[in-house]
């Protein structure tokens, strides 16, 4: 743990003067209007540049041809069932990636919508594993100014006019608006779950106005954490002499991004809330106060067919500053026609007097309350549970969102405020570490109820392929999931117990306009008999079932090597959530799956799903059904998932305490533990690689040995020894302690030159490379309370070496930490994994430089990917950190799950309090070894063959020829 005084101590390199003026954050700071004073910051005029996708080289190319056949093979295959295939480099998306992210919208697993900063609505990601990324330019905030009795007027969107969306609608009636805002005093403000756009001075030279958005995203709250809503407050200071009215604008298109508004179909109506009222699938609102008045239009169109065009609208409102209040007694629009856009607006009008300030609050909801994925279960979202299954509750979701904003941002603010006035840390880090946790909402993020699935058996066969083990260890315990549960439909969800009898919906009127899309129906649902015990029910911690993929690039859910990295977020603050994740790994390491897979690395075929070993992902078009979605190489033949799966579960176990956890998963650690055996070739107690990428790094062959698949392995043999020793199975103990102590030499042995350890035992161009996660196994003992795997000397020696040679030698440590670096001083260009610096990693790397006392090196190493990736003289990669980039800034897989290993590095500044008040007692101590144990290992050994070349076991109960 971190014991120092004096972390990294920096002067503010961004502050808010910097951006806004001293006078403008004076006059703001009312009512929370006046943006914090560490965020990560931007001008709203930044030239948004197209980023660099990374390429492979002639001789990586050649290397990977075959695969780049069997995938393009595999992509098409997929795209002529209608299905996306989990990796498909080949599609490039239609609008090309560019810098100009902001903090996304709504709580997690609803469906998200990201907010460049800008302002502009864009990567849409309602749909389980698609994403549109292009804006939905007819999505604006606008404002309408009128002084001196309507002689002198200012009316603009509040988004800067030169965006490259609006030239690709020109012809769509958004372009006769006014874009008259240069974005030159106008700066964007971040700090996850919330951001502020502060408009100084324009368009209006003598009004200030500030606009905060804010989203229920609440450590440990497991209700509004779920709900899909966001609110947006404004604050306006009138600087002039004359009273002024201003009538803000917020219009809003039927649309969930991409061509969605093309397919007809669409509805608008009107609503104003009271008590309760039909709730629909958007709804954007304002809150009517003594001050406030709010007037809608429920539906104009682009072209004006049918429809008050976006022409006219716009007149409208630079004309009379607000809407007929008659159109709240217009009903439902007609259903829109193939290719036509319907929008609507709400107006929301104040007079600020001379000096004087307002507050005006929007919100906007959507509710997408089924999540159906493409291969037939239909699962109800988790906000369902408290605001039913249907489709219009998005009024509801609005109204308490207007209504519970300032209660969300005490929440928000008592979680964060310690880390922002700790003045130890460096101010690129406390914004940064928040900043990152957008993933957790924009990552493609599912959350369920945990009810059983509808399931489309038509599109779901082979489920009752899987089957339970009966073999294997200590395996009773899996049994008792597999009960049967039947389906919830929506009309046995009690429907309206989206807020208590206590609460009281007439707190004020909000007054709106909402819209539906309605899909055509394509199935015939029912309730399933027996299913599969993933989705039999909610587990102990009763927080449904939860995903989050890969990255939108790589569209599997849950991937475990990748989680191993990110979990610390989940186990920081939402700890239910992560144990969640890890039983339902843990229930699919006793099961398998016997359908068969093609691999696209080497046109090999096997089994989907092998027993005791744990599968690289939950899937992709039918999670927990259909798992091991990755197909380029045999995951159950890769080193490192089962050490990972034992150490993540060891972890979780220490830092919560929760015994209940530790018995129940205890089944599968022993399972995952015995089935690495056999990649114990020669009986020493250290698994050996196989010559293939099998691991994490998925393109880098290692051979024998490796330093990080070994180094994991040790750890998992200590962590198991530990938990056994916990859980009073003294067999196991002894076992795994034996294990340690004779691979640990072996691996000291084979590796240890020095002064770091090598990258693999075997002969080599790059045997001795400095891998930087080398030591990813130490860094997991560390941060479970464990005695460290290696002296403290040579681990702190092969820190130094990552940090002089891996760090330090890219661009002055600007870069973050690149994967492989030859002894003398070169990167390894191996492969192209060798070759880039992965940002995960990197956190990871600084994560244990903290845990061992190496705070300059730690915080250093971690800020190459703040300057890289989020600074104004980075790469552009705010918001949508990649999986990685070469040392040129090029990425590779943008919105991707490692990066929120930032929260490891918290994790190690702050441990959970159940591992600082543990017993400062060394539990490998107490596990005595007896001679029957020490007999049966040796046996073991003994009997050790090489295996046959014909045949590679496909399990660890059984062998396929």
């Amino acid at each position: 743990m971190v014991n120092g005084n004096i972390f990294h101590c920096r002067k503010h390199s961004w502050p808010a003067e910097d951006f806004v003026g001293r006078t403008a954050l004076q006059l703001l700071d009312f009512d929370g209007g006046s943006p914090p004073e560490q965020a990560w910051r931007r001008r709203l005029n930044s030239h948004a540049n197209l980023l660099k996708e990374f390429s492979v080289t002639f001789m990586e190319a050649m290397r990977m041809m075959s695969l780049g056949l069997r995938l393009w093979s595999y992509v098409r295959e997929e795209a002529s069932h209608g299905r996306k295939a989990p990796i498909d480099p080949f599609t490039k998306e239609r609008c090309k990636p560019s810098a100009s992210q902001g903090v996304p919208l709504g709580g997690m697993g609803s469906g998200s919508i990201s907010r460049g900063f800008r302002g502009e609505f864009k990567n849409w990601h309602i749909i389980p594993g698609l994403c549109e990324s292009s804006p939905v330019m007819e999505n604006q905030f606008s404002i309408f100014v009128s002084r001196d009795g309507g002689n002198k007027k200012y009316s603009s969107v509040l988004a800067p006019g030169h965006h490259e969306g609006l030239k690709k609608n020109s012809d769509s009636g958004i372009s006769s608006w006014d874009w008259n805002l240069s974005g030159q005093h106008s700066t964007y403000h971040a700090l996850f779950p919330r951001a502020w756009t502060v408009y100084d001075g324009e368009p209006d030279p003598d009004l200030k106005i500030s606009c905060r958005q804010i989203s229920p995203f609440i450590p440990h709250d497991y209700k509004d954490s779920s709900l899909p809503t966001s609110v947006f407050v404004y604050t306006l200071v009138n600087t002039g002499r004359d009273r002024a009215k201003v009538s803000l604008l917020m219009t809003w298109a039927n649309s969930i991004g991409g061509f969605s508004h093309n397919s007809g179909g669409h509805y608008n109506e009107p609503f104003i809330t009271a008590k309760d009222n039909p709730p629909v699938t958007f709804a954007v609102a304002a809150c009517e106060t003594q001050n406030v008045n709010v007037t809608v239009l429920p539906v104009f169109g682009l072209s004006g067919e049918n429809h008050v065009s976006a022409k006219e609208m716009w007149n409208i409102m630079k004309q009379n500053g607000q809407f007929d209040q008659e159109n709240f007694s217009a009903g439902s629009s007609m259903p829109s026609s193939p290719g036509q856009k319907l929008c609507a607006a709400v107006s929301a009008s104040t007079w600020v007097e001379p000096h004087g300030r307002c507050t005006v609050v929007f919100g906007l909801s959507w509710s997408s309350p089924k999540v159906k994925f493409q291969k037939g279960c239909t699962y109800n979202r988790r906000y369902t549970q408290f605001y039913g299954t249907s489709e219009r509750s998005a009024i509801n979701l609005v109204h308490d969102a207007l209504t519970k904003y300032k209660l969300w941002e005490e929440e928000i603010e008592k979680w964060q405020n310690p880390i922002l006035k700790d003045e130890r840390l460096p101010e690129w880090y406390k914004f940064t570490l928040f900043n990152e946790l957008y993933f957790l909402v924009a990552g493609g993020t599912v959350w369920t109820d945990g009810q059983a699935p509808a399931i489309d058996e038509k599109a779901s066969p082979g489920l009752n392929q899987q089957k339970p083990s009966k073999k294997g260890t200590k395996d009773t315990k899996s049994q008792s999931v597999q009960e049967n549960h039947a389906n919830l439909t929506a009309e046995q969800v009690p429907d309206g117990g989206y807020m208590s009898s206590s609460e009281d919906r007439s707190v004020s009127k909000f007054a709106a306009v909402h819209g539906s899309q309605m899909q055509e129906q394509t199935s015939e649902f029912k309730s399933e008999e027996p299913i599969p015990y993933l989705i039999s029910k909610d587990g102990p911690e009763h927080v449904g079932k939860f995903l989050y993929l890969e990255g939108v690039e790589y569209i599997m859910w849950n991937t475990y090597d990748v989680h191993f990295y990110a979990s610390f977020a989940l186990l920081d603050l939402f700890p239910k959530i992560e144990l969640s994740v890890q039983r339902d790994f843990a229930n699919a390491v006793l099961y398998e799956d016997r359908r068969r897979v093609k691999f696209l690395a080497d046109g090999t075929s096997g089994i989907r799903k092998v027993k005791g070993a744990v599968p690289h992902d939950l899937g992709t078009h039918d999670p927990w059904h259909e798992m091991n979605a990755y197909n380029i190489h045999d995951t159950s033949k890769w080193k490192d998932l089962n050490p990972k799966f034992v150490l993540q579960i060891y972890r979780d176990f220490a830092a919560t305490g929760d015994m209940s956890f530790g018995r129940d998963v205890w089944p599968a650690v022993c399972a995952a533990m015995d089935y690495m055996d056999q990649f114990d070739r020669d009986g020493d107690g250290l698994i050996e690689n196989d010559g293939f990428p099998d691991q994490t790094y998925d393109a880098w062959t290692v051979h024998g040995i490796s330093a990080y698949c070994g180094c994991l392995w040790l750890a998992a043999l200590q962590a198991a020894a530990t938990m056994a020793h916990r859980l009073g199975d003294r067999h196991f103990a002894e076992k795994y302690k034996l294990k340690f102590i004779k691979a640990k030499a072996v691996y000291e042995a084979k590796l240890w030159n020095g002064s770091y350890f090598n990258y693999d035992s075997g002969t080599s161009s790059n045997s001795r490379s400095i891998q930087a996660d080398q030591l990813a196994g130490q860094w997991y003992t560390a941060s479970s309370g464990l005695p460290p795997l290696f002296d403290e000397q040579k681990i702190k020696s092969a820190l130094q070496k990552i940090f002089e040679f891996n760090v330090m030698k890219v661009k002055g440590g600007r870069m973050g930490a690149v994967n492989g670096m030859t002894p003398k001083g070169k990167v390894d260009d191996t492969c192209m994994q060798s070759r880039e610096i992965w940002t995960g990693v990197t956190y990871a790397v600084a994560a244990n430089m903290l845990l061992h006392g190496m705070e300059h090196q730690g915080f250093t190493t971690a800020e190459g990917i703040f300057i890289a990736g989020w600074s104004e003289e980075g790469y552009g990669y705010w918001f949508q950190t990649p999986e990685g980039w070469t040392t040129d800034g090029h990425y590779r897989s943008l919105i991707y799950m490692r990066p929120l290993a930032i929260w490891a590095i918290q994790y190690a500044l702050s441990p959970p309090k159940a591992i600082l008040e543990a017993p400062k007692v060394n539990l490998m101590d107490r596990i005595h070894i007896s001679p029957q144990v020490v007999r049966a290992i040796n046996d073991i050994s003994i009997r050790k063959i090489a295996p046959d070349n014909r045949c590679f076991p496909s399990s660890a109960f059984q062998c396929e020829c």
